[in-house]
């Protein structure tokens, strides 16, 4: 009688680790003491002068994860960032993972923990999961101080000339809320400010989130902080936080947070955490600090972005890349069989039945992804993320797909074996990389206009026949022209489950066109925010949540993070 077996949980796996102080973690990478600041045995803080004291090192290689469109069944892309790097490492390569913090609202949420799985993770995982060292604490703090002055500055007499009709700037909090969308402020009388209408958004909605993750430097980050739009005064003009002198003392709010997280995987490969800014909303990558230094730390940096190739990757290549001056050497793509069953028309529940014919219909959505990343002119490599339930047939008729259409493919089993299953992975990762075969170039110059680019993205990118601007996108595209604004990157908001704006349309749809219904400028990040069909930048919580599983036990011991 066959016995299925049975797997500990990613919990479990974590706190069964033996973890290296994090010391003897900083020894491994070129540090001095004074540049590593623990946080308690296991985390640290790395000091910014490691990007000064290195500047003329040569960088290491950046290798980019991105994934197929997300689906419930799961990819697993954290999990093969985590276990590609460790594999790297396995081959006697100095290689260091560089990847975003989790947010509180999805972790305690639907999605649970964020620090990959298995035996490919990031510890510790309950502490990275739950607070980790307070940047995003930091973040919210400074994103509601900046909401605080700009609403005693009209209390105080509105110098400005602020229209209160017309204050672009919420409070945030990280948890997903949606009793805070929509809120009105200021009731009570004249002590209690001036009412008006307001809203939060989750914190890693934040301008100061994206501001804080595409910074260069301290000065930089000051800078940007200045520029970020908070409002319009009575001739309609933009008011700024440097209008209202604020941008020194937000900056000193976030100094300390700004220097890069260190921790470890279980195979104590060296992982920068640093930041996160959601990758359907925001710009979905962890912060340009945190990947240069892996870069100068390390011979090969693993990083992710956000989601699907369509979100996380167009935003690290369009954005990221383009303003920090990262040159990604490689990309992988993972997918699994699970998914692209579901993108192939099989419901959650039948996943375990083995349908080669639904699989080979969900094929349609990696297609397009590749067909993306070719589009940046960068080589990649297919990770096939294995599950239990993959049967040979249908791990065949996968690899057979890739053969037939020149896709180099590697089979990944990084969830159950560590390092030791990504070998294949990294083995062919390097060798994409080794044939320089290397082309990168944004998809639209920015000297576009803010209609040709929004366009170009999404018939490139999305595989739509065009784009349709809502009468207010429309008005605001001329708006933002007059401001000169119109030369920024475009950062797209849309579902992560289609590559349409309508989530239920799976696998490779077509014949749609994308409804961009509003802008928001993020002057400070650099950036303008594209709103497409129905996204929302205050999360809500499911009807069971992650949350009822968790717990703490008498020792302290975190339980049901995932």
């Amino acid at each position: 009688m066959s016995m299925t077996p049975t797997y500990k949980s990613d919990l479990q796996i974590a706190q069964e680790a033996t973890m290296k102080k994090i010391m003897d973690i900083a020894g491994q990478l070129d540090l001095m003491d004074d540049e590593v600041e623990p946080y308690g045995h296991y985390k640290a803080k790395l000091s910014l002068n490691v990007l000064n004291r290195l500047h003329k090192k040569e960088d290491g290689k950046v290798i980019l994860v991105t994934a197929i469109n997300p689906t419930p069944a799961g990819e697993g892309k954290s999990t093969v960032t985590v276990g590609l790097g460790q594999a790297l490492n396995r081959l006697g390569k100095k290689a260091i993972i560089a990847i975003r913090e989790p947010s509180l609202g999805p972790v305690m949420g639907i999605k649970g923990g964020a620090a990959g799985g298995g035996y490919s993770q990031v510890i510790p995982m309950e502490d990275i999961n739950l607070h980790f060292t307070g940047d995003f604490h930091a973040i919210t703090a400074a994103n509601n101080a900046l909401a605080a002055f700009i609403d005693n500055h009209i209390h105080q007499g509105n110098e400005l000339r602020i229209d209160t009709r017309k204050i672009s700037w919420k409070r945030v909090v990280d948890m997903n809320d949606r009793a805070l969308r929509q809120v009105v402020i200021g009731l009570g009388g004249p002590v209690q400010g001036v009412p008006r209408e307001d809203g939060f958004d989750i914190t890693v909605a934040s301008e100061i989130m994206a501001v804080f993750c595409l910074a260069a430097d301290m000065q930089d980050l000051k800078n940007r902080l200045a520029r970020i739009v908070v409002a319009y005064n009575m001739d309609d003009k933009p008011v700024t936080a440097a209008d209202l002198g604020v941008q020194g003392a937000l900056t000193l709010l976030l100094k300390d947070a700004l220097k890069p997280n260190l921790v470890q995987t279980l195979e104590h490969t060296p992982a920068i955490i640093h930041g996160g800014p959601f990758a359907n909303i925001a710009h979905g990558c962890n912060s340009v600090i945190a990947t240069k230094m892996a870069a100068k730390l390390g011979e090969y940096v693993v990083t992710e972005a956000g989601f699907g190739a369509d979100l996380g990757a167009e935003k690290f290549l369009d954005i990221k890349a383009r303003m920090s001056g990262i040159k990604p050497e490689a990309v992988v793509i993972v997918a699994t069989i699970r998914a692209l069953k579901m993108h192939g028309g099989v419901e959650k529940n039948h996943l375990a039945i083995e349908n080669v014919e639904a699989l080979k219909a969900g094929i349609t959505n990696l297609q397009k992804h590749i067909e993306t990343i070719e589009a940046f002119g960068l080589p990649f490599v297919v990770a096939i993320n294995r599950f239990v339930t993959d049967t040979e047939q249908e791990v065949d008729a996968l690899l057979s797909w890739c053969k037939a259409h020149h896709a180099p493919v590697a089979l990944t089993e990084v969830w159950e074996k560590g390092g030791e299953g990504g070998m294949e992975l990294a083995e062919k990762v390097l060798e994409s990389i080794d044939k320089g075969k290397n082309g990168f170039a944004p998809i639209y110059d920015t000297s576009s206009s803010i209609e040709t680019k929004v366009e170009t993205i999404a018939k490139v990118v999305y595989g739509a026949d065009g784009v349709e601007f809502s009468p207010k996108a429309k008005k605001q595209m001329i708006q933002f022209e007059k401001f000169g604004w119109d030369h920024l990157p475009i950062c797209m908001a849309k579902t992560q489950y289609s590559l349409s704006d309508d989530q239920t349309k799976l696998g490779r749809p077509s014949g749609f066109t994308i409804t961009i219904r509003e802008f928001r400028p993020s002057i400070g990040a650099g950036f303008l925010v594209a709103l497409t069909g129905a996204i929302m930048t205050m999360p809500g919580l499911p009807k069971k949540p992650s949350a009822l599983n968790m717990d703490v036990d008498e020792s302290g011991r975190a339980i049901g993070i995932f």
